[in-house]
Parts: structure tokens; C-alpha cells; sequence
């Protein structure tokens, strides 16, 4: 099969549809049907079929995705496997909002001017989906935080090396009293991202040992959102201290110590086996604390 019809393939499965497909690998409509349609004839059944506006893969499209990761991933890694060991062409890394914004600035810095050579693509999401995008070669690697589950990253399938380490804390409105934290906090709102975030799965775990749990969850989807509801009385939240003290968010709330759910590791996570020159030097900067130069 040929790489190229692949890579359009999986495009066109990512990107829900031939135009957006089209429009991210820089080709025209007309040559990604044609070049879809030619890998159907090849492989002698339908992949897609249409839904209204939209495509839907067919069994066969399902059996067909999964292999043609495995392939792509393998020709990339083979592609640095040849390269004399220097880091090149594309580096997909997954991470943590929270991550992206306080600790890998000053890494994709240091990052770029050290191998100009390698394009870094950085995809933003909850632990839950960023380990699913390393499952499935979406990503070469990502940066999360350890999942509370102790089987979330089977050893046969999943290789990790920790890299920072967070302090999470309990962020309530101004004026909380720490002898009356817990009880005030069970009829509260919890104010979190969505169900997949492993600091999520932090605070319930705190909430579960205070033997308390929140009135219910509110769900939203940046930290500055998060604090603002909390500020205004809307309910609580978890948070890592640095990301608070760098947006200057904790100015407008109170923080409380979460005893053994306070120090989180964060982990760079990628799939056992599929290595490479330019992964490998974004673990040597991570590991070295290269933020902090």
C-alpha cells in the first residue's frame, strides 16, 4: 500500500471530512477523493460511506485505521533511524492546558533554536485523551500528569520518564477558613475540567478521604474561567500552584494544602518502542529542567 494514500486516509479520518483533510495537508479536494478512491480500489472495498455531510468509516475503514498508524509510525521512525541519529523532520508532543502554559514555553524555546530542523506540533488535552493519542500514534509523545489509575499506562504498551513535579492545591473564594475547608467544601460546587482530567480524579480522590463529596461539577474548559467562578463564590477547584502564580490568579482566591494528592509528577508518556532522534532530545531537555535555564 502506498504512504502517501494513507497519510490521506488517516487525514481524512482526523479531520472528519475530505475539505478539512484537504486543507491540512495542503492538496486540493479533487486529489484527496481520487486518492481515496484509488486506495478502495486497491484494497477492493468501500472505506468511507457518506452520512449526509459527513463520512463515516466502514468496518473495513475501522480494520484499516488502526494498521495504517502502525505503517505511518513505522516509516517515520525509519525515517529518523537513517537521519546519522540528528533530530529532524516533525515532532507531534501532547500536553496538559496547564502544562503548555506554565512549564514547555521556555522548553519548545531552548527546543527550537538547539534543532531548528525538527517542526514541533503541539496538541493540547485531558490526561484520558492524551494517552489515547499515544495509543494511537495521533502524537509521538505527550506531557501529563501521572494518572491516579495505577493500570492507565500498561508497561507493554507505554514507556514514561517523570519530568516536573506539581503541587496541586485546593482553591476555594476569599475568606475560607482551613478548620472548616472540608465540611464547607462538600456542599459546594466543584468547578473542574472535563471527566478524563487526571486532577479531576485528584480532588475526588481528596474529596473521597475527607469522606465528603461536592454538591455537584461544573465543567469548563481554561483555568482563568475555573478561578473566575470560584472567585465569584460559584464553587471550588483544583489547581497546580504554578500555573495560578503565573496568570496571577491566585491573587483573587484562597489556596489550601491537599496533603498526599498535593505533589504530582508529570510524566512524558510516549508509545513503547516508537522512539526517535528528535523525541529523544526533547526528553533530555524535559529531564534536565531546561524551563528553568
Amino acid at each position: 500500500m502506498d504512504l502517501s494514500a494513507l497519510t490521506i486516509f488517516r487525514a481524512v479520518v482526523r479531520e472528519n471530512g475530505v475539505t478539512r483533510a484537504a486543507a491540512k495537508l495542503n492538496r486540493v479536494q479533487s486529489n484527496v477523493t481520487t486518492r481515496i478512491r484509488q486506495l478502495e480500489e486497491t484494497l477492493g472495498t468501500d472505506l468511507f460511506i457518506r452520512d449526509g455531510r459527513r463520512l463515516v468509516l466502514t468496518p473495513a475503514g475501522e480494520t484499516l485505521l488502526p494498521y495504517a498508524e502502525r505503517l505511518l509510525a513505522l516509516a517515520e521512525e525509519a525515517r529518523h533511524a537513517v537521519s546519522e541519529n540528528r533530530p529532524q523532520g516533525r515532532l507531534r508532543l501532547g500536553t496538559m492546558e496547564s502544562t503548555a502554559a506554565s512549564r514547555l514555553p521556555r522548553v519548545l524555546a531552548a527546543y527550537h533554536r538547539r534543532w531548528p530542523q525538527v517542526t514541533l506540533e503541539l496538541a493540547t488535552g485531558v490526561t484520558r485523551a492524551l494517552i489515547e493519542s499515544v495509543r494511537s500514534f495521533e502524537v509521538d509523545a505527550a506531557v501529563m500528569a501521572r494518572p491516579i489509575e495505577p493500570d492507565a499506562l500498561p508497561a507493554e504498551q507505554f514507556e514514561f520518564v517523570p519530568v516536573f513535579e506539581e503541587e496541586l492545591t485546593l482553591v476555594t473564594p476569599r475568606g475560607q477558613q482551613p478548620s472548616t475547608m472540608a465540611h464547607e467544601a462538600a456542599g459546594m460546587t466543584l468547578v473542574a475540567f472535563e471527566r478524563g482530567c487526571a486532577y479531576r480524579s485528584y480532588a475526588m480522590r481528596w474529596y473521597e478521604q475527607q469522606g465528603i463529596r461536592p454538591a455537584r461539577v461544573l465543567e469548563l474548559g481554561s483555568y482563568h474561567a475555573i478561578v473566575a467562578c470560584v472567585a465569584a463564590g460559584a464553587g471550588v477547584a483544583v489547581a497546580p500552584r504554578s500555573v495560578l502564580a503565573l496568570a496571577r490568579l491566585d491573587d483573587e482566591v484562597d489556596l489550601h494544602p491537599m496533603g498526599e494528592f498535593g505533589r504530582i509528577d508529570t510524566l512524558l508518556v510516549w508509545r513503547k518502542g516508537h522512539f526517535s532522534a528528535a523525541l529523544n532530545a526533547m526528553r533530555d531537555l524535559l529531564v534536565s529542567g531546561a524551563d528553568n535555564d
